[in-house]
This record gives C-alpha cells, sequence and structure tokens, in this order.
C-alpha cells in the first residue's frame, strides 16, 4: 500500500506456505487457472473434436456410397463399352428403370370410351410402352398426344399409384367418307374431315363424292333413308354443281335426281326397279329430273341389241305384209 511492494511480499509468502491448495465447496461455478485448466481445455478439445472418422459419419453412408460407385462404374463401363444405347432400347431411359426397380412401374392401364379405336392405337397414341414408369410418366403429355389423334375429341388421362394409368376418350363419331380429288377421307356429321381414309373398317359408312359434298352429307343419308330396301344398291352420291345428287348403283349406272322432289323421283326409282328390274338391265343412266317422264340411256351392248330387236321387228311387220 506504501509503494514499496511489503503488501504484495505478504500475499506471496502466504501463498507459497500455504501448500497445495484445496478445492473450494463455495456455490457456483469455479475458475480453473493455470496448468490444470489448460491439461482440461486439451482433454475437452480430444473429446469433442478428436472422435474416430467412422463414429461422426451417418449411419449407412457407406452402402449407399458403394452402391453409387457400382452405378456410376457400371454406367461409365457401359458408355465406354458401346452398350449404353443398347442398354436403353431394351430397358429404357435410366430413370425409368431405375423407377420401375423400386416398384414405381405400370402395372395396369384403363381405358374407357373406346367406340372405333382399338386398345393398342391407344397405348401408342399415348406413348405408353412396357419400358416407361409411373413415376415419370407424363399425364399432361399423353393427353395432348391422345388428342392429336384425329379420332379422338378429348381424352383425360391419369396417374394412379402405385402403377395404374386410367385414361377417358370421347372419340369422333365417324359419319361418312368423302372422296375429294381423288383423295378419300372420313368425316364427322357436320362435314369436318376426321382423317384421311386408309383402311377398310369405315367401308361401311355412306360416300359422297364432289366439291362441299362432305358438307351435304347429312342430305346424302336422307336420301338413303327414303330409299328403302333399294339403298343396299347405293353406293355412292355425287353432288352436282352444290345442288342435286348422282346416285351410283352398284352395276355402275347413274341415277340423275332432280334439286328438287328428290323424295318423289326416289319413290318413282323404286317403283321401276319392282316392276322391271331397271338396276339389271344394259344401262348406262336413268335419268328422272323431269317429273313427267323417265330417260334411260343405254351402254353400247345394250344399244346394239335394242338395235337388232327393233330391226328384226321391222322384217317380221314387212314378212307379214
Amino acid at each position: 500500500m506504501d509503494g514499496g511492494g511489503r503488501l504484495l511480499k505478504s500475499v506471496n509468502a502466504v501463498l507459497a506456505g500455504a501448500g497445495p491448495m484445496k478445492p473450494m465447496h463455495a456455490a457456483g461455478p469455479q475458475l480453473l487457472v493455470g496448468e490444470r485448466s489448460r491439461r482440461w481445455f486439451r482433454g475437452s478439445r480430444r473429446s469433442a473434436f478428436a472422435l474416430p472418422l467412422a463414429q461422426r459419419l451417418p449411419r449407412g453412408l457407406g452402402s449407399w456410397l458403394a452402391v453409387g460407385f457400382l452405378a456410376l462404374s457400371a454406367t461409365t463401363g457401359a458408355a465406354l463399352g458401346g452398350h449404353f444405347e443398347t442398354l436403353r432400347e431394351t430397358y429404357g431411359e435410366p430413370k425409368h428403370a431405375l423407377a420401375r426397380l423400386i416398384g414405381l412401374g405400370i402395372d395396369r392401364v384403363t381405358i374407357s370410351g373406346l367406340t372405333e379405336l382399338s386398345e393398342i392405337e391407344v397405348l401408342v397414341a399415348a406413348g405408353i410402352d412396357p419400358k416407361i414408369s409411373l413415376a415419370f410418366f407424363d399425364a399432361d403429355e399423353a393427353r395432348r398426344r391422345l388428342e392429336s389423334t384425329p379420332l379422338i375429341r378429348e381424352a383425360s388421362v391419369r396417374k394412379l399409384y402405385p402403377g395404374e394409368i386410367a385414361i377417358n376418350l370421347v372419340e369422333r363419331e365417324p359419319f361418312a367418307l368423302w372422296q375429294s380429288k381423288g383423295d378419300l377421307f372420313l368425316i364427322a356429321a357436320d362435314g369436318t374431315v376426321i382423317d384421311r381414309m386408309d383402311d377398310g373398317r369405315f367401308a361401311h359408312l355412306p360416300l359422297v363424292v364432289g366439291v362441299d359434298a362432305n358438307l351435304r352429307a347429312r342430305d346424302y343419308v336422307a336420301l338413303l333413308a327414303a330409299a328403302g330396301p333399294f339403298a343396299q344398291r347405293i353406293r355412292a352420291g355425287s353432288l352436282v354443281a352444290g345442288r342435286r345428287w348422282n346416285l351410283k348403283l352398284d352395276t355402275g349406272i347413274d341415277i340423275r335426281l332432280p334439286e328438287t322432289e328428290t323424295g318423289a323421283a326416289l319413290k318413282r326409282l323404286v317403283g321401276l326397279e319392282q316392276d322391271f328390274r331397271i338396276s339389271e338391265k344394259d344401262l348406262i343412266a336413268i335419268d328422272l329430273r323431269q317429273p313427267d317422264r323417265v330417260t334411260m340411256r343405254l351402254t353400247e351392248e345394250g344399244a346394239a341389241a335394242r338395235a337388232e330387236l327393233l330391226k328384226n321387228k321391222g322384217k317380221k311387220k314387212g314378212g307379214e305384209a
């Protein structure tokens, strides 16, 4: 206290003579200083940071690393060996193959609304095959692909886990066939072209021919209904100048109908068929455009036979005279 160091000396003397310090049992944390504190810190640091590496890594990490290494090795080897494309063609894209491996493949496809299309056609149009998985299947893309198919007006596609795809379709109803400029098309009732006719599945449908005949297909179907059983002999209807119809029979005879009163003209045609079997005669055309007469045009063979018949009749009359 007096600046001479006496107080400091007495404190040091007391500390030196006191011997080893015993731990105090006072309440509260104790501050450790000197060599003991350094030893404690080194021990704490070892306990927190010097654990074995195997104890600090997440459990199971080694197995996943091994699987990843094997997959990487297999992929690299396949790519370097030129087998990657072969594997993809056989098993599909890697993501699909892995998804199927863990149970997310496609086990069932249900399709509703089929009328004219087959199940195979729908699957191909939707892009569904055994090499894809449900997990990575794009339902929206499949719906767009289906609706781009001419025979499909509307489609919905749903994924039902764990392994099902549900497809619902609304098909366009084929109404008739339309021949225009040598090409044959499938059309709806309003005349809309559905698709090019490329198979015999729709050969039974009524056939209309000519410019804008597709827009008058309903009128032609109504004519067939008015013809009754005789409609089975009619193979096509040609629209002439957008005003009237010519009917083509299965024997090749053309039936020329009037622009108006077509129902009455068809009744006369049916009567002629019942009475004279005119569809079996050597005729090229039957003209019903005049309400008070029927004009028939013979084939060359029929005309020659008729001329010979008339000649023989003339000779017979002359001999009797």
